[in-house]
This record gives structure tokens, sequence and C-alpha cells, in this order.
């Protein structure tokens, strides 16, 4: 518990340097939230989130800032149920998880629908290049992530949703 405050605090600290923040930030679960495939493990099994995860999940929490899941796994059923046995399944308004052909389009379609969030305020992490590529072509700032969400992903994440707003002509002035 305490990294997961230290995490908390750092991501706490990155998020107060920016003045401008997503309205939605959207999460892959297999190898973003945790360092596995859905479908390779059992119901049974206790996860584990990558070690930044949840301290990251929390510090969004309280600044206010809603979160989305978009996962292609074919496995709802253990996904959720781990999403349940780590005490994280509430914090999301939205829950898109579903097998797809389609690099998580029709999952971002299903959010906004869901959340009235447009797609240029929504800040998402992905470990796959093809989601990456598809769903930043929607208007989404889109960031890759290596071994999981960390502290520096969240930092890039939040430094380019800002430079998109500045390109757009969008940002907002005091």
């Amino acid at each position: 518990m305490g990294d997961e405050n230290k995490v908390k605090d750092e991501a706490l600290q990155i998020i107060g340097l920016f003045e401008t923040l997503p309205r939605l930030v959207v999460f892959d679960l297999d190898y973003t939230l945790w360092p596995f495939y859905c479908e390779s493990r059992s119901k049974r099994e206790m996860p584990q989130l990558y070690p930044h995860a949840k301290g990251i999940l929390y510090a969004l929490k309280d600044k206010g800032i809603d979160m989305a899941i978009a996962s292609r796994s074919p496995t709802l059923d253990i996904a959720k149920t781990f999403l349940d046995k780590l005490g994280i399944k509430s914090m999301f308004v939205a829950q898109e998880i579903f097998s797809s052909w389609t690099h998580k389009t029709e999952h971002f379609q299903r959010i906004h629908r869901r959340t009235g969030v447009p797609f240029n305020s929504m800040l998402f992490f992905d470990d796959e290049d093809r989601n990456i590529d598809a769903v930043s072509k929607m208007g989404v700032t889109s960031i890759l992530v290596g071994n999981g969400v960390n502290l520096g992903a969240l930092r890039q994440g939040l430094t380019n949703f800002t430079q998109s707003l500045g390109s757009a002509g969008t940002s907002k002035r005091k």
C-alpha cells in the first residue's frame, strides 16, 4: 500500500502540472493495466496490476477525471471478475470489453455514446500500435505503453493531450 500511495502522490503532482486535462481517460486491459491476456487465465486466480496502475487510477479519480475501459478481450467474464477482485471495477464509467476486428473504433463509439465525451477530450493508453493508430484517427490522444501504464506514460499522455488541444486551436485561455 505504501508504494501505491507514493505512485498516487507522484501522479497527482504530474496531473497538477497541466492546466487542461482530459475529461475521460480510457485504458486497455491486457498488457496495459495488467501483465497478461485474460483468456490465458482462470477466474480463480488473483490477478496483479502493473506496479504504477492502481496509484494512477486513484490519482485520476481524486482529480475527478472519469475513466473507461476499451478491451478486445474475448473473455468478458474473466476480465470483469479480475476488475472486481482488484477492487477497481466501480472506477470506470464505461466498460467496453468485447472481441472485435475493428481495432477499438467500435469500443470508442460506444464509450462516446455512453459518456457524451468528445473524442478530442479523451486520452487512451494501449499496448498495441494498431489500436493506437486507429483510435488516434478518431481524434483521441493515444499513448503506446511498453510495460504497462506508468508515471512516464501518464506524463507523456497529458503532454500530448495538451499539445493536441493547442494545435487544434481549442485550448482554453484564462
